[in-house]
This record gives structure tokens, C-alpha cells and sequence, in this order.
């Protein structure tokens, strides 16, 4: 793993992070620019979104509103050149500033929430819906026999559109463990006709990638460490 030691490293840092997407594009057979690469900022501050910006970077996930609000005012001159992804659990009590500030929401976890975003969305809001493949209790989202009915109800709201599925794979110490997971959601993903598919952090976006993933969310592998 790079290390985010001075500013001018985030140029290094997205090429090579760039290469190990070409890499898994490559294994997977399919075409580097099928893969859009969001740069997580959580914790990092407006002048380090905007170097990496300058470094090519056109799209940026947050996973805290009132973290994400103050900083994405803060680059209001090159707002409208980039696509603003949250990425977190959303709360009901955060879904109108959440929608103030996004261009797509990775984590519809419950159609109450969905329902939420529908009530406060002014326009039709690009969604992705969350599955719990791995069932894991510490973690959000539908499970697989519950997406049936998510993916009728949620697709029905008029100012949702349901552009893919997410899923946050298990920490787990063998990389290939998390393969299954992901061609899971694949293949649920393609089963419902879905073009987009948000799976893949620094710890395994290549696995993600090889699977199918056409959004992968890095942030340490671009900005280090948080502190």
C-alpha cells in the first residue's frame, strides 16, 4: 500500500491505482473506461479533492453528510464538472441534506428510506439498492430473498431510479473468499437488468473488477491512511 505523504503524491498514488484497474480490466476482459473509479475523501479536506481533481479524478464518495456538506461548498467553482457519490448509511433525518449535495446514493438499505428520498428528492435521484450478500449481522442491506420485493417497491417510487445494486464485501484474510460475494451480486445485478454495479474498496477492487463492478470506491489506496 502507498503511503499519502505530501500532496504531490496523490498524482502518483491515482496512477497506479489507475494501472491495477487496467490490470483487473485486462483479467476480467473487458475495457478500462467500463470502470468508473470514485475517490473517497472521508476525512480529507476540500484542497486535497481539488488535486485530485486536477490528477483526472471526475467523481467523489463521502459517507458522512455533515462531514461531506461544509466541504463540497467549499468547491462550488468546479461543481458542475464532477459527480458526487454518498456512499454511507443514510439516515432518515439526513436524506434532505444528503440530496442538497449528491448527484447518486450507494446505500438504499430499507424502502423506508427509499421512501424518504423519494418524499424530499426534487428530481429523479440515481440510486443504487444495498444487498447484504454475505449476511452479516454488522452490516446494512437487504438479503438476497428480500430483493425481490425491495427492488419492485423502491423501483416504483417516480423520483427513484434504481441504477444498480451495491454490497460491501466481508474483511476477510484470503481475497478470493470475497470473489463468491461479488459474483453473487453480479448475477443478481444482471438478473434484474441493473447496467451499473457499485462493488470494490482498496482492499479488493480488482476482485471486484474481474467479477463485473463498474463503480469501485478507493480511498486509502489515493489519500493513505485516515487519521
Amino acid at each position: 500500500m502507498k503511503h499519502f505523504n505530501a500532496d504531490d503524491a496523490i498524482a502518483g498514488n491515482v496512477e497506479w491505482v489507475s494501472k491495477r484497474i487496467a490490470v483487473a480490466c485486462e483479467k476480467g476482459h473487458r475495457e478500462f473506461n467500463s470502470v468508473r473509479l470514485i475517490a473517497v475523501t472521508k476525512n480529507s479536506p476540500s484542497k486535497v479533492m481539488r488535486l485530485a481533481y486536477q490528477c483526472g479524478i471526475h467523481d467523489f464518495g463521502e459517507n458522512r453528510v455533515q462531514e461531506a456538506g461544509p466541504k463540497f461548498k467549499e468547491i462550488y467553482d468546479i461543481r458542475s464538472l464532477i459527480r458526487l457519490h454518498f456512499i454511507g448509511h443514510l439516515q432518515g433525518n439526513k436524506v434532505k441534506d444528503a440530496l442538497e449535495i449528491s448527484d447518486v446514493i450507494h446505500s438504499i438499505d430499507s424502502l423506508k428510506l427509499a421512501q424518504a428520498i423519494n418524499q424530499h428528492a426534487a428530481r429523479k435521484v440515481s440510486c443504487f439498492i444495498q444487498v447484504n450478500v454475505a449476511e452479516e449481522k454488522t452490516k446494512y442491506g437487504f438479503f438476497k430473498e428480500e430483493l425481490g420485493t425491495a427492488v419492485r417497491n423502491i423501483g416504483a417510487l417516480p423520483n427513484i431510479e434504481v441504477i444498480g445494486l451495491m454490497t460491501i464485501a466481508p474483511l476477510t484474510g484470503s481475497l478470493e473468499e470475497v470473489r463468491p460475494v461479488f459474483a453473487k451480486l453480479k448475477e443478481l445485478n444482471r438478473g434484474y437488468g441493473f447496467k451499473e454495479l457499485s462493488m470494490g474498496m482498496t482492499d479488493d477492487f480488482e476482485i471486484a473488477i474481474e467479477e463485473g463492478s463498474t463503480m469501485v470506491r478507493i480511498g486509502r489506496a489515493i489519500f493513505g491512511e485516515r487519521s
